[in-house]
């Protein structure tokens, strides 16, 4: 299975349109990534979809850069009972 940062950023390339290999840890969503206010929301559905989970939309809009989503998304999906490992 694929790590919990594989499968973000696989989900970060394809709803910015991005190049998997472009996309790292420290990398901001807006300023690094181009992504518009609208393309955050639909990453945050896209991450509840890949992993099977449900966030609060305004934590989860806050996370400001690519490694911080990872680890948000690897502490919900522990809080939730998803296993990710």
């Amino acid at each position: 299975m694929a790590t919990v940062e594989e499968r973000v950023k696989a989900v970060t390339a394809n709803v910015l349109k991005l190049n998997i290999d472009e996309i790292k840890m420290e990398n901001d969503f807006t300023a690094d990534l181009g992504a518009e206010s609208v393309q955050s929301i639909e990453l945050v559905a896209m991450f509840e979809e890949e992993f099977g989970i449900e966030m609060d939309e305004d934590a989860a809009l806050s996370v400001q850069t690519v490694g911080d989503a990872v680890g948000f998304i690897a502490k919900v999906c522990k809080e939730q009972g998803v296993d990710v490992d």
